[in-house]
């Protein structure tokens, strides 16, 4: 027989978490409307006050340069006619509604998944707003060492890519937490 407040012994036994929904989970929207304000913020900021390919040096090891990519991360398939422009965006535009979904659906400890889902989400509009209006993202980013340069980028990837840093480290820990709960 079960104690008052224990989940029945074959739920317990099966491994099932009852965990209540997160109140208000579409609330991490806020965090992609914010990644887009300041991505679409920073990128006419930098299209408006430096000149295309000529490197700003603000540091020893990181220029502002205003570049043009027509491709995803790392310039991939820029060198296409065109056709990879509305992929990209209908790929943007998938992930977005797939990943809000997702967010519905969270759990009330999932704070960290909710937060990288809205980087996640605000990164790939940011970047399909310059898609659909340009024809290409805008990047300013740039870092280097020695002669080697890490591709330009913008506020849209670093929120992307911090988001997806949040969906490995939850994806890492999360069933470690779920076993100290049950144990």
């Amino acid at each position: 027989m079960s104690q008052q407040g224990e989940a029945p012994m074959s739920d317990r036994q099966s491994g099932q978490d009852h965990i209540a929904p997160m109140h208000r989970p579409l609330r991490w929207l806020w965090l992609a409307v914010a990644v887009i304000v300041l991505d679409l913020g920073t990128k006419t900021l930098a299209s408006g006050l430096l000149d295309y390919a000529r490197p700003v040096e603000v540091l020893p090891f990181f220029n502002l340069t205003l570049l043009h990519n027509t491709g995803a991360a790392f310039s991939f398939l820029a060198g296409h006619p065109g056709w990879q422009r509305w992929l990209f965006a209908a790929i943007a535009v998938g992930a977005s509604i797939g990943l809000t979904v997702w967010m519905r659906r969270l759990k009330a400890d999932e704070t960290l998944l909710g937060v990288s889902l809205g980087l996640i989400i605000g990164g790939a509009l940011g970047n399909l707003y310059d898609r659909l209006v340009h024809g290409y993202v805008v990047d300013f980013l740039s870092f280097h060492v020695a002669g080697w340069y890490y591709p330009a980028f913008n506020v849209a990837d670093i929120g992307i890519t911090l988001g997806a840093i949040g969906l490995i480290w939850e994806s890492l820990f999360a069933e470690r937490r779920r076993a100290r709960r049950r144990g």
